[in-house]
């Protein structure tokens, strides 16, 4: 039985294309199309597959595009539990416009759940006997607040490590209260939950803060080409980005977790989850779309010494 299950309860099919040029009104004629499942939870449990480790993934599921997301998620190598909803999966869109080189994403909100639906999750997690319980992603509509925090008490009633990274209220009201091994906000996020952007300084206090109210243990925020924070109950490590050529900024912080789960799960250090996060965040910014990273990059940059 694996180690790790991560929580998708917003999930989507990813779907990526290219197109010359994104202009209003006219047709727009798109290429090279791929979709792929996802949402965190599920991005973190395929990042986890690919670094050699296996995950369990509980995941909602509803509609014809759910039953599309029922049949990728049978082809990345997890044990998967869905959750049968009434209102269709969100597909979100990803365009990569080639004459610019820039990258548009849309991502609906997604669909609205009831109570039934939490119980669900909430039973296949009192069912989980293994290690990590990792919640990534949004909440969709019609879900409480409280949830990751309900799902964080079920994990340290069992002894288990809860890693959080969500964003919003679902955030402050988690980290308000419960245990939290690690929790992954990106720079804009953490920026929100203080109520103000945060420079160097402020980041750096801001992730200390969190740590010193004595309920969440580690701190990473990622900061995109800025690098990354990890604050810890020893204090703080940066690092600076490892600087590649980027295709796809799609799921980087999704391989920047997954990464450091697997590592922690493998009996590696928070320090050293840390710079291999650091490794899998670089190297998924050189797939495209939604291709998150390849372990063979990942193992390259950590060999190398290329990530701090």
């Amino acid at each position: 039985m694996p180690d790790i299950l991560t929580l998708a309860l917003n999930p989507a099919v990813d779907v990526s294309t290219d197109a010359e040029l994104v202009r209003p009104t006219l047709k727009i004629r798109t290429h090279h199309q791929t979709h792929h499942p996802g949402g965190g939870g599920i991005n973190v449990a395929r990042v986890v597959v690919e670094l050699g480790g296996s995950a369990e993934v509980v995941y909602l599921s509803g509609g014809a595009s759910g039953a599309l997301l029922d049949d990728c998620m049978q082809q990345i190598g997890v044990t998967a539990h869905a959750v049968h909803i009434e209102q269709p999966t969100r597909i979100a869109y990803t365009v990569h416009e080639l004459k610019t080189g820039f990258e548009y994403r849309f991502v609906p909100e997604g669909p609205e759940v009831n109570d039934a639906t939490l119980h669900n999750v909430l039973d296949l997690v009192e069912r989980f006997s293994g290690k990590y319980v990792v919640a990534s992603g949004s909440l969709p509509m019609g879900l409480p607040e409280d949830t990751y925090l309900q799902i964080a008490n079920i994990a340290a009633r069992k002894g288990q490590r809860f890693v959080l990274d969500t964003s919003g209220a679902a955030l402050r009201v988690t980290l308000a209260e419960a245990p939290v091994y690690l929790v992954k906000p990106s720079l804009g996020e953490l920026g929100k939950l203080v109520g103000h952007r945060l420079d160097e300084d402020g980041t750096r206090e801001a992730a200390l803060e969190i740590v010193n109210r004595g309920n969440v243990d580690n701190v990473a925020v990622s900061m995109g080409p800025q690098g990354a924070l990890l604050a810890t109950r020893d204090g703080v490590l940066r690092l600076p980005a490892r600087r590649v050529a980027v295709r796809s900024a799609v799921g980087a912080g999704d391989s920047f977790l997954g990464a450091m789960v697997h590592t922690l799960d493998t009996g590696g250090s928070i320090d050293a989850a840390f710079r291999v996060g650091m490794a899998a965040g670089a190297a998924a910014v050189m797939t495209a779309g939604t291709e998150l990273c390849r372990r063979e990059d990942v193992e390259a940059f950590c060999e190398s010494g290329l990530v701090g």
